[in-house]
């Protein structure tokens, strides 16, 4: 038998370095990490995000992320400012990677009534990977009847960290033709640096990633909104394309009070079909999505792909009135 163990390690190790970066299934509400560039295209001062997915439960130990967003927009001449941290564990020898990416976006106005505008992002960040070999059974310790951690596995690692730094850039176009009506495109490139994350003693270095996006709301009815959307990332040998649509039911928009429920559904070529559905009130939305697996995975894991979890807040800075008083003679 050859090195089980340690091939098991290697294809793990190897799939998360090669092949591809954290993803999201409810990548329209994650736009910090999709691109700097989306970086203050919201309408209010200040825009929080938290997002958790939990996937292949049924398969292994469960790979789960949590990532935070905070941006701040507009705070001199067109500059907005952004960040986000997400914390990911995977599998049985838990390979943990913390990531903090700092970002910043400028807004250009193309057209006087600002319907067109142009934003280029910068993401500036530090990635930390983290591995824990003794979690892992190797053919070594076979002692005929039972794996026994206790004897030694004759395996070497250079390092079970690995810290290091990323830089990314990104640009988006937008078109609103109204407050229901507009168009958001966006490409973008991480890894630019390709830094080392190799565990053994060779280099390993994380593959440049493209992602290219496109967004658009179209109102279809005096109380509906249909909201296409797609994302495209190429990494090494790794694609991803992901097609889909919600549509959103507007069930009060008067009096300073706004509240819709949302539902939409997204097929991730050659890997799963995914539903999503959503409430927005006032400054608050949140959301949940079910991945049911597709792929060649499925005998495995009976099509239970992964569940996530979005909440969003948007904060408007308190702008108080200016009450003008006229000045009346001292007869009256």
């Amino acid at each position: 038998m050859k090195k089980l163990g340690h091939i098991f390690v290697w294809l793990l190790v190897c799939s998360a370095t090669y092949a591809q970066d954290i993803h999201w299934s409810q990548f329209d509400y994650n736009p910090v990490f999709q691109n700097p560039a989306n970086v203050g295209r919201f309408n209010g001062d200040y825009r929080f995000f938290a997002n958790y997915r939990d996937q292949w439960r049924s398969v292994t130990k469960a790979f789960s992320t949590i990532s935070v967003s905070a941006e701040a927009k507009n705070l001199y001449k067109g500059i907005s400012v952004g960040a986000f941290f997400f914390h990911d564990v995977e599998g049985d020898g838990k390979m943990r990677t913390i990531e903090f990416q700092p970002s910043v976006s400028y807004t250009l106005k193309l057209s006087a009534d600002s319907t067109h505008l142009f934003r280029p992002g910068l993401q500036l960040g530090i990635n930390n990977r983290s591995l824990d070999p003794t979690k892992f059974y190797y053919d070594n310790q076979w002692d005929g009847t039972k794996f026994d951690q206790n004897l030694p596995n004759n395996e070497v690692y250079q390092t079970r960290k690995r810290t290091n730094f990323t830089i990314g850039i990104g640009a988006a176009y937008e078109f609103q033709k109204s407050k229901r009506e507009r168009i958001n495109v966006g490409i973008g490139a991480f890894n630019l640096n390709r830094p080392n994350q190799g565990f053994f003693g060779q280099k390993m270095n994380r593959e440049i990633r493209l992602n290219v996006f496109a967004q658009a709301e179209y109102k279809i009815g005096y109380d509906w909104d249909i909201l296409p959307s797609l994302q495209m990332n190429f990494q090494g040998k790794y694609r991803e394309f992901i097609l889909g649509s919600q549509v959103r039911y507007i069930l009060k928009d008067r009096l300073g009070e706004y509240m819709t429920v949302m539902g939409g559904l997204y097929y991730r070529a050659q890997d799963a079909l995914y539903l999503l559905v959503g409430m927005e009130y006032q400054s608050w939305w949140a959301g949940v999505s079910y991945d049911i697996n597709a792929s060649s995975l499925v005998p495995a894991s009976a099509a239970r792909g992964g569940i996530e979890l979005s909440v969003r807040y948007i904060f408007f800075n308190f702008k108080p009135k200016k009450i003008f008083h006229r000045a009346c003679p001292d007869y009256i």
